[in-house]
C-alpha cells in the first residue's frame, strides 16, 4: 500500500538512492555532454539523404558515409560513458527507465553502425536502403532521446542540485 504521501515503499526506497553521477567531468556528466554529438548526426544523415533522393548529387554521399559514420562513433563513445553510469551508480541502476533507455540506445547504435556499414560497402546505393535506415535510426533517436530525458526530468538523474535549492 502506499502511505500519505502517495508513494509506495518501492519508489520511496530508489528515491533514496542516490543517482551522482560517476563519470564526470567537475560535477558535469559526459554521457550527457556527449549525446547530442550523435542526436544531431543521426538526423543529420536522414536530411542528407533526403537531400541526395531530391538532387542525386554524389556530393551527398560523400557527405552522408561522414555523417553516419561519426554519428556511429560517438553514440558508440557516448554509449560506453552510458553503460559505465549503469553499472557504476546503483541509483541508476535500479530504476526500470535506465533500462529502457539503456536499450533503446543500443538499438540505436547497432541501427547507426549497419547504416554506416551499408554506406561503406555501397556507397552509391542509397536509396532506398540507406535512406530506410536513416528513418529508422532517427526513430530510434527519439525513442532512447525520450526515455533519457525521463531520466533527467522525472528522476532527475544527472542534475547538480545544491543544497541551496
Amino acid at each position: 500500500m502506499s502511505d500519505a504521501s502517495g508513494k509506495g515503499p518501492v519508489i520511496e526506497e530508489v528515491l533514496d538512492e542516490d543517482v551522482q553521477s560517476t563519470v564526470a567531468v567537475a560535477g558535469h556528466p559526459l554521457h550527457a555532454m556527449g549525446v547530442h554529438f550523435p542526436i544531431a548526426l543521426a538526423i543529420a544523415t536522414l536530411g542528407v539523404d533526403v537531400f541526395y533522393w531530391f538532387t542525386g548529387d554524389p556530393f551527398w554521399v560523400r557527405v552522408s558515409l561522414w555523417s553516419s559514420g561519426f554519428a556511429f562513433a560517438t553514440a558508440a563513445l557516448a554509449g560506453l560513458i552510458g553503460t559505465a553510469e549503469l553499472v557504476l551508480v546503483r541509483g541508476i541502476r535500479i530504476r526500470v527507465a535506465s533500462w529502457t533507455h539503456a536499450i533503446a540506445a543500443m538499438m540505436l547504435i547497432a541501427v547507426l553502425g549497419l547504416n554506416w556499414g551499408f554506406r561503406m560497402q555501397n556507397p552509391e546505393n542509397i536509396l532506398p536502403h540507406g535512406l530506410l535506415l536513416s528513418v529508422l535510426a532517427s526513430l530510434f533517436t527519439g525513442l532512447a532521446g525520450w526515455h533519457g530525458g525521463k531520466l533527467v526530468f522525472d528522476h532527475g538523474i544527472g542534475l547538480i542540485i545544491s543544497d541551496k535549492e
